[in-house]
Formats: structure tokens, C-alpha cells, sequence
């Protein structure tokens, strides 16, 4: 049976309420089915239900029906659904569910209800149980806008004892248009661009002005590179230019006594081939994917709210980067050729099964914790089988179509400058002019101007809250952009000026860094903004965490790889070369 009501109800129609999963509070990833725990069903005819999309089985949700008897517009008073028969075992499982904070979800016309098991007393000692689900619906027209619960009837857990089970349904006229209902799930003491609540306004300032702030922040970062960087493209570049020029008129026993340094004497090894170039030119096509996901999966959820629907946001990210797999291919595949790569075929693998691999690898990992758990993430087999037909038939042909357009259309290696059949000898440099230096230090600034948006996203994940300000995720992405080209761009002219040749691998990895920053900020965010616990949780989290900063690393890498490149080919473009 489907949830998405495309039409409206009518009178006495039957609504269906869903039980989905139940789990620690403070643990959002670690869930179970909710009858998991000994609670009863009602005594209507079960409706099953089929995963909708491959972003809610991959999710973990797991909708059963409540056996509820509710209809549309129709009141019912408090009715006794079924009766728990309290033994030892299911008393110790209630205790424990409450001891942990155990909250449950549900679900009417796709609008979420949360309501929690139960509570201890001031000691620890008694526990009670919330036996009476008081449920207010309220309706515009013939359409559902707005659910709450109520939970009462707390009951004390004393094993041998039967414990009686109810509910109540009251419908009430709600002003709600039906395509605004889900803007009272949008906390407006987190965001706060739709404050409708005159509590929250005195915080709604605070919390906008922050944002606003840390973006503000971000934007004179991007000044002030800019700024930098076009004062080493104008004044600088430009006395490289007159010295040059100047050696040219010297005949060759001046040239040979003068004091020649800076990026001119390179010109013969700049563009020679990277080191590993199979394995570079794959993270440089993975990147430019991955950039190309970012971009349009934010622009669909800038366009569509996506947070109204189960799993539809990882459900687009997967089809939008199937849909780019031939990015992945042009800008590899053409890269591999340009430096002179024959065993393309094996490049083209690779790049394609690079990001699958690791976030499935991940995933198979976790997917043993769970399943060891019984937690509702564990990943079902038809599913699996799924993602794996969709890396064999859909990504990797795609994938080949973009490594073959790479390498038709933009694979030639049209260099400035002719490259050296012997390596030129790198002098010796300062300490702080070491690629592994630069590289430790390119990626402080990108992650400063992304980091306070990293908390936004990380509790919008993490935590019960909803994101949905994409245009300022839009923003970031091309802030950190800019900021990560300027950074790898000023990095590279100092490596080139003490005449080391290798760029290509110092600009990727010194723009990939960020990933290393992310990652030490959510052990931070780990241990000071949540609580936390247990092997699968942390193990999640840690997994997860892993991914999405390894993600963002390689894209970071690519953007600063591709504008890098840009800017070496252009300052030798202009200078003459003998």
C-alpha cells in the first residue's frame, strides 16, 4: 500500500496509521522495528507495506501497520486497542527501552509523529509506561495538515500484570494550506527564516545573525583572497614578466653569470606527467562528479522541498550521480591522456568504482553491526543487489561514454611548453616551501569557511532536526570553491617559484586537506555536541563521517587541481620560452 496521497479523502475514508521505529534518544541512527519492543497491535486487518524508494530502504524505514482504526473526520473517544500481557521478559525489555530514552516514530499522511515509551521516577527505581495515545488531527478541506500526539496513561511496570492499551482520534478545522503542513517540522529555533512562533523570535535573531555572520566571514575571506591572488596575477607576475623579458636581451654570458631563479626555469618539467597517473587522473574525474552532484542536488532541493518525503534527498543524490557518471569519464579519461596514459580501459574502471567502492565499502561494514543489532539500518539483500545494478549498468556504460568523449574531443596534450626528456634537479628550500608543508596548510582556510555550516548540517543529520536553507549551502559550496582555487592557486606559484615542478599532486592534495580539518571537527562535534553511545552508533558516525569527509577531500582536491591548472597554463602561456 502506497503513503503518497495524490487525492483528497473523503468522509468515514479510512487513514492509516503507521508504526515505524523505535530507539535511544540520543542514538538517532540506531533504531529498530517498533514492534521490537512488546507492545500489542490493534485489532484491524494488517496492511503490509513495500519500500517506495531505494532512499527509504537504505534509510532504515520500516513502516508497519498499527492495527488503528481511524477514518477521516471521524472522532473517536478513548477506546482500548489491545492488552499487554506483562511477563519478566518484556517487563526487563520496557525497562531497558526506558532507561535509554527509547523514542518511537509514526506516521499519518506522510507527517511524522514522535511520542516516547515511558519515564522513570525521580529514583530510578519504578518505571512507567505511556498506555494512551491521544491523537488531534487537523484537516483544510479534505486534507490532512497537522497531526499531534499526546501521550498519557502512565502506567507502572509490574511484571504478571496486564496492561491495557488505547487510543483517542479528535479532528479539528486547521487554517494550514496542505503545501505549507510541514513547515512546523522546520524548528524555527534553529534556522529561523520562518519564524511564526513569537517565543522563538528573540532567538530566531540570534540564530540568523550567526548564520548570516559566519557567512558574512566567509565572504571577506573570499576578498581578501581574491584580492591576493590577483595582486600575484598583476604585480608580481607582472615584474616576472619585465625579468624575463630583460634576460632575453642578454647574450648568453651574462645569462649564464646573471642570478636566474623563479617558475620561468621549470617551463621544461611543469607539465610533465604526475607521479601515479592512473590513480591521479581517477580522483580528478571522481571530483568533478562529485561537484556536479553537490551542484545539482542543492539546486533540486533549492526548487523542490525534499524534506517532505522520506528519503528523497539520498534517493536524488543516487540518480543524480548515476545521471554525471559521464563527467567522471570526460574529465578522467582526457586527464589520463593528456599525460600520456595507455592502459585507459583500467583508468576507466577504476574512476567509476572509485566513490561506489568506498561508500559500499562502508556500508557492508556497518551493515554486519547493524544486522549484529537487529537494528532497522541493516540493509536488505534486494537492495544491495540494487545499488549493484545500478554501479554495473547504469555508472560504469556511462562512465565509458564520458572516457571516450574525454579522450576524442580534450585529449591531446597541448602543453605551452615542450617537457624535457631529463628531469630537472629540484634545489634545495625552506622547510615552510615543502609540498608536505603546503599540503598541511592549504586546507585551513577552505574549512574556515565552510566550518560553522558544518554544525548546521552535521545536527541537521545527526540530530531530530531538518535542513532546509539550501540556498545558503548554495552559497557555501561556491565560497568554498573560490576560496579552495585562490588557496592552491598562491600555494602552487610559491612551490613553482622555489622551482619544484611537482604541482599537480601538492595543488590536489593541499585543496583535499579540508577533508582532514572536517574530519578532526566531528570527533569534536562527537564528544562536546552529542551524547552519543554504543558500538553502533559510534561506529556510524565514524563511518559515515569518514565517507562525507573523504567525499568532500576528493571534490575539494578537483576543484583546486582544475583551477591550478588554468593558472600554470596561463603564465606560461605568456612567457617566452627558447
Amino acid at each position: 500500500m502506497s503513503l503518497r496521497r495524490l487525492y483528497p479523502y473523503t468522509d468515514k475514508e479510512e487513514v492509516v496509521l503507521w508504526m515505524n521505529t523505535v530507539g535511544p534518544y540520543h542514538n538517532r541512527q540506531e533504531t529498530y522495528k517498533y514492534f521490537s519492543l512488546p507492545f500489542c497491535v490493534g485489532t484491524k486487518k494488517t496492511i503490509s507495506h513495500y519500500h517506495e524508494t531505494l532512499g527509504e530502504a537504505l534509510q532504515g524505514v520500516e513502516l508497519e501497520f498499527s492495527g488503528l482504526d481511524i477514518k477521516f473526520k471521524d472522532e473517536v473517544m478513548q477506546t482500548t486497542y489491545c492488552e499487554i500481557e506483562l511477563d519478566k521478559a518484556k517487563r526487563d525489555a520496557f525497562v531497558y527501552a526506558i532507561r535509554n530514552h527509547y523514542w518511537y516514530q509514526m506516521y499519518i499522511d506522510d507527517l511524522p509523529i514522535w511520542g516516547i515509551v515511558g519515564e522513570a521516577d525521580e529514583n530510578g527505581e519504578d518505571h512507567y509506561l505511556w498506555t494512551y495515545k491521544k491523537l488531534e488531527i487537523g484537516f483544510n478541506g479534505n486534507r490532512i495538515v497537522d497531526v499531534n500526539l499526546t501521550s498519557e496513561g502512565k502506567v507502572k511496570l509490574v511484571p504478571n500484570t496486564r496492561i491495557a492499551m488505547s487510543y483517542s482520534v479528535k479532528w479539528k478545522k486547521s487554517d494550514v494550506k496542505f503545501e505549507d503542513r510541514f513547515d512546523k517540522y522546520l524548528d524555527p529555533s534553529f534556522f529561523q527564516h520562518r519564524v511564526t512562533n513569537n517565543l522563538f523570535k528573540h532567538l530566531s535573531w540570534i540564530s540568523q545573525c550567526i548564520h548570516w555572520f559566519s557567512i558574512f566571514n566567509s565572504f571577506m575571506m573570499v576578498i581578501f583572497l581574491v584580492g591576493l591572488v590577483s595582486m600575484i596575477l598583476m604585480r608580481t607576475l607582472r615584474k616576472d614578466y619585465a625579468r624575463y623579458s630583460k634576460e632575453e636581451e642578454m647574450d648568453d654570458m651574462d645569462r649564464d653569470l646573471g642570478d636566474e631563479y623563479g617558475w620561468k626555469q621549470v617551463h621544461g618539467d611543469v607539465f610533465r606527467p604526475s607521479s601515479h597517473p592512473m590513480i591521479f587522473s581517477s580522483l580528478i574525474g571522481s571530483g568533478c562528479q562529485i561537484f556536479s552532484v553537490s551542484f545539482i542536488v542543492i539546486i533540486v532541493a533549492m526548487i523542490e522541498d525534499l524534506y517532505t518525503e522520506r528519503g528523497s534527498m539520498l534517493s536524488t543524490a543516487i540518480f543524480v550521480y548515476a545521471a554525471t557518471s559521464p563527467v567522471n569519464g570526460y574529465f578522467g579519461g582526457s586527464l589520463y591522456a593528456k599525460q600520456g596514459g595507455r592502459r585507459w580501459i583500467k583508468q576507466m574502471f577504476i574512476g567509476a568504482f572509485l566513490i561506489p567502492a568506498m561508500v559500499c565499502g562502508t556500508a557492508f561494514f556497518i551493515n554486519f553491526i547493524a544486522m549484529y543489532y537487529h537494528a532497522s539500518r541493516a540493509i536488505p539483500f534486494g537492495t544491495m543487489v540494487a545499488v549493484c545494478c545500478i554501479c554495473l549498468f547504469v555508472i560504469l556504460p556511462l562512465n565509458l561514454v564520458g572516457t571516450i568523449l574525454g579522450r576524442n574531443l580534450s585529449g591531446q596534450p597541448n602543453f605551452p611548453c615542450r617537457v624535457n626528456a631529463v628531469p630537472r634537479p629540484i634545489p634545495e628550500k625552506k622547510w615552510f616551501m615543502e609540498p608536505a608543508v603546503i599540503v598541511c596548510l592549504g586546507g585551513i582556510l577552505p574549512f574556515g569557511s565552510i566550518f560553522i555550516e558544518m554544525y548546521f548540517i552535521f545536527t541537521s543529520f545527526w540530530a531530530y532536526k531538518i535542513y532546509y536553507v539550501y540556498g545558503f549551502m548554495m552559497l557555501v559550496l561556491v565560497i568554498l570553491c573560490i576560496v579552495t582555487v585562490c588557496v592552491t592557486i598562491v600555494c602552487t606559484y610559491f612551490l613553482l617559484n622555489a622551482e619544484d615542478y611537482r604541482w599537480q599532486w601538492t595543488s590536489f592534495l593541499s585543496a583535499a586537506s579540508t577533508a582532514v580539518y572536517v574530519y578532526m571537527y566531528s570527533f569534536y562535534y562527537y564528544f562536546f555536541k552529542t551524547k552519543m553511545y554504543g558500538l553502533f552508533q559510534t561506529s556510524f558516525y565514524f563511518g559515515y563521517m569518514a565517507v562525507f569527509s573523504t567525499s568532500l577531500g576528493i571534490m575539494c582536491g578537483a576543484v583546486g587541481y582544475v583551477g591550478t591548472s588554468a593558472f600554470v597554463r596561463k603564465i606560461y602561456t605568456n612567457v617566452k620560452i627558447d
